[in-house]
């Protein structure tokens, strides 16, 4: 019988990776909460159209990428691609903005792209992101921005860089669209296949080409920056003060946009050269038209999203400075101790410590090498003697240094030590 393995673009996060991945997770709910978001959990699958209206039919994402299926009820069904249209659906339909006039909200969770899978990008992959919903100002953009470079630089990823620009309100965009596409049709037989479509459907996701003879000809294009009203520049420009005033450095990136078409004004991305050309580590903007695009009052809105999977492939720790808790391993070759050797572990479980309890009542030899295999700092050691004289071994597993301790004074002993 063949052996049943994982589809392809997804993987299983092992035991040694899934401590890097709650790590992660951690810093992400302590930063989200310090900054007053609210954690908030939508399903991964919703009916197709959410994302056909929020997202848009002619993106990538929804003409290729989306994973759907007519249901038994002939819904069309679909595992999520992305969050923010769940996360915006949630607020329409249970009236969050009734209840706080901004929402701030964060999330995290798996989505799914048939895409090809590759380093970092995989058809089932996490992303964390965060939605404030309810403030059009400029400050809230920068709260949004400071969030995301908090948590990325409290993850130890080093080379930060991150790129702003601005797309404009929606009569700028359209504006630009129109020039834009004038200025490529004399180019179209030199265009990819992928640009030509993306001429007609989606013309500034043409910017965003990694071909070089694209690239050469993007460089002689209109810029948006051009067709900004006075509202669009003002915003755009307290911005880029107000990061400056906390001291996030910056580059103006003109070229930079966005592929979903709910986008509007400002736009960003943090990125890091640690990982190589997929190098956008977080990606984000404003949407004040999606809320109402999706049957809710008109409501701005500006967040982020950002894939955990290259976010762990970025992070520089050095393991070796990381504060963990001890880990204690209790080796015990005395089946009478069993029961006493549980009631340690629970007390030292008390005091902060992982515990590691030997349940295979291997010899002591084999009990030491497991203890060293699980890099355990300490070894609480009970058998026989220790078992009739209620004392036990305690071994330093970083030291080699051991001593005898009274059962009765044994959590004392650990609470001296520092955690």
């Amino acid at each position: 019988m063949n052996q049943i393995r994982t589809i392809k673009g997804t993987h299983d996060v092992l035991p040694d990776n899934s401590k890097d991945w709650q790590r992660l997770e951690k810093i992400i709910h302590k930063n989200a909460s310090l900054f007053g978001y609210n954690e908030i959990r939508t399903p991964i699958i919703e009916e197709a159209g959410l994302f056909n209206r929020g997202i848009g039919e002619n993106t990538d994402i929804v003409s290729k990428e989306m994973y759907s299926w007519v249901d038994r009820d002939n819904t069309t069904i679909a595992l999520r691609p992305e969050m923010t249209a769940s996360v915006v659906r949630s607020f329409i339909q249970h009236s969050l903005g009734n209840q706080s006039s901004l929402q701030r909200l964060y999330y995290m969770g798996p989505s799914f792209r048939r895409e090809r899978p590759q380093k970092g990008r995989q058809r089932q992959f996490h992303q964390f992101g965060v939605e404030a919903i309810g403030s059009n100002n400029p400050e809230q953009d920068a709260e949004v921005i400071a969030l995301g470079w908090q948590i990325l630089s409290e993850a130890g990823i080093s080379n930060l860089e991150l790129k702003l620009s601005s797309i404009g309100s929606e009569d700028c965009r359209n504006k630009y669209r129109n020039e834009l596409v004038n200025f490529l049709k004399p180019y179209k037989s030199k265009l990819s296949k992928v640009s030509q479509q993306r001429l007609i459907n989606n013309p500034l996701r043409i910017l965003d080409t990694k071909n070089k003879d694209e690239i050469d000809i993007i460089k002689s294009s209109p810029i948006i920056e051009d067709f900004y009203t006075k509202e669009d520049r003002s915003h755009f420009k307290q911005v880029q003060d107000y990061l400056n005033a906390i001291e996030i450095p910056f580059s103006l990136d003109p070229l930079l946009v966005r592929g979903l078409d709910y986008y509007t004004q400002t736009t960003f991305e943090i990125i890091s050269n640690d990982i190589g050309a997929q190098d956008a580590l977080l990606g984000g903007g404003r949407y004040d038209g999606l809320i109402k695009s999706l049957g809710g009052k008109d409501t701005p809105a500006v967040g982020f999203a950002a894939g955990m999977e290259r976010i762990l492939l970025a992070i520089s720790t050095n393991k070796d400075n990381e504060k963990t808790r001890p880990i204690i391993y209790i080796v015990c070759v005395e089946k009478d101790a069993l029961g006493s050797v549980q009631k340690i572990a629970k007390g030292l479980r008390s005091l902060g410590y992982n515990v590691l309890l030997e349940t295979m009542r291997r010899s002591m030899k084999a009990q030491m090498r497991e203890a060293n295999r699980c890099d355990a700092n300490f070894a609480v050691i009970v058998g026989e003697q220790e078992n009739n004289e209620k004392t036990v071994q305690v071994k330093n597993l970083n030291d080699g240094n051991q001593e005898t301790i009274d059962q009765k004074n044994l959590f004392n002993h650990f609470k001296s030590l520092t955690i």
